[in-house]
């Protein structure tokens, strides 16, 4: 029995599989291993280093189930497939891609129907990853692609890396070069992952959110295929991608149909993530996130937050010393200054909060709560410090007066008072008008300066909560 390598599957009747087989063999050193027929018919050759083999087969792969058993009866043995392929579109479009096979419903293109594949997430998304550095420059746009054809009956984890759309890219060689270098390169990352449900073909938004966050998917089901995902498909879609949350694309599917499946997911005890939310794991643990998440869902329900750049550098000093997620508190801003603040400089407050709150959170209808979240005393200090950034943006605004024995702040303020006006004889109309942005007015043959129509506002904030 040979070592476990990875192992590249190519296929003689697959152009793309040639070219980034011909791309595979220039890119590394390769040994030939020359008693390949003995168990295998339909094997061609395999070329094998320290750490991969390329195995070629003249049949087309999506018709080879249980093609892990043939590699391990072989002496081939493996703990991960890469698939080197061509994917095929009427658009004729120049596009890179990477997918896992499976059937939500029949079984038109290989595989079994209702069987998925078990996917390598982590690896895909270094392919693709790769994929989008290497290409630039290039015409090739990048695309994770949704589950579909098979092989579906394997027992080892399965990725395709295709190169489409049709002969142009099949054959091109810049594309054969990034392909193949993306499959060698590829290194897995411990990040979190996520079953999609929704979109197209392409993936569009999941795509974005793999080469754009911390996160990584397994099993995608398009639009098209929803009307087949059922409680089976997404148990074993959950299970063998060892996901862990999903995700709906909610734009582009009707909200029955999300609802339908919502209700699935939600029966597993699957956690649900949107995208705004996706953005915030930042490399997090996922457990420190989750923990993050539980605890704004608590505060405010099916809120947004926040996690600042502050929270990743005070967690990256601490993660290697304490239990992080028993760290976890928060403290509350007083809500009226906060709120005072927010009235008068709506854009420096939010500002104040990205640079001192670790974690801060917007409710459902658009309000910033007052209550922040961080880790242990650090969480104080930023409430503090916070507490200190309104009442300066405060000031550049108003007159406001301090009682620290009392812990009372005053915000006074003038504003043009109608009522003064009209008893100093001011008409009704452009002259009230006048007076109130500024100006001064002859009303009754007398001069009325704005200053004789302003009332002084004194508003009382006690800041001890």
């Amino acid at each position: 029995m040979k070592k476990k390598k990875i192992n590249i599957l190519c296929s003689v009747a697959d152009r793309a599989s040639q070219n980034i087989k011909i791309n595979l063999l220039k890119n590394a050193q390769w040994q030939q291993v020359q008693d390949t027929s003995k168990n295998w018919n339909d094997l061609v050759s395999v070329h094998e280093n320290e750490k991969y083999r390329i195995i070629e087969i003249q049949g087309h792969h999506i018709y080879e189930d249980r093609i892990d058993e043939k590699m391990l009866s072989s002496g081939f043995d493996t703990n991960l497939i890469i698939v080197a392929s061509k994917h095929k579109s009427n658009d004729g479009r120049s596009v890179l891609t990477a997918h896992f096979t499976g059937n939500s419903g029949s079984a038109d293109f290989g595989g079994r129907p209702k069987e998925l594949s078990i996917p390598a997430p982590r690896i895909m998304c270094s392919i693709l990853k790769n994929m989008n550095l290497m290409a630039k420059g290039t015409h090739y746009s990048i695309n994770m692609e949704s589950t579909h054809h098979g092989p579906t009956d394997l027992k080892i984890p399965m990725v395709y890396a295709e190169i489409g759309s049709s002969e142009e890219q099949w054959e091109d060689p810049v594309a054969g070069d990034i392909v193949s270098r993306s499959i060698l390169e590829a290194r897995s990352e411990d990040i979190p992952i996520g079953i999609g449900f929704g979109g197209g073909h392409y993936a569009s938004r999941q795509t974005e959110l793999i080469l754009d966050s911390q996160v990584t998917f397994g099993h995608n089901f398009p639009d098209y295929q929803l009307i087949h995902v059922d409680k089976s498909i997404i148990s074993q879609a959950f299970e063998k991608s060892k996901a862990d949350f999903v995700y709906f694309d909610r734009k582009s599917m009707s909200s029955k149909e999300r609802k339908r499946l919502m209700k699935i997911t939600d029966e597993f005890g699957y956690i649900s993530l949107r995208e705004s939310e996706i953005k915030e794991i930042k490399g997090l643990p996922w457990d420190i996130f989750i923990g993050i998440k539980l605890m704004c869902d608590q505060i405010c329900p099916e809120s947004k937050f926040t996690i600042t750049d502050q929270f990743i550098s005070t967690f990256e000093k601490v993660r290697c010393t304490k239990n992080i997620s028993k760290e976890l508190n928060s403290c509350t801003l007083n809500e009226k200054l906060l709120q005072e603040t927010i009235k008068t400089d709506k854009q420096r407050t939010i500002e104040t909060l990205e640079k001192y709150a670790p974690i801060y959170i917007e409710k459902k209808n658009g309000t910033i709560s007052n209550q922040i979240l961080g880790m242990g005393e650090d969480t104080k200090t930023a409430m503090q410090n916070v507490t200190n950034e309104c009442i300066k943006i405060l000031k550049e605004h108003y007159e406001i007066k301090y009682i620290p024995d009392e812990n009372i702040l005053y915000i006074i303020s003038e504003r043009f008072d109608p009522k003064a006006a009209k008893e100093l004889g001011v008409p009704e109309g452009p002259m009230l008008g006048e007076l109130a942005k500024g100006n001064s007015v002859v009303a009754g043959g007398k001069t009325i300066e704005p200053e004789m129509v302003r009332k002084r506002i004194k508003k009382k904030i006690l800041l001890a909560n």
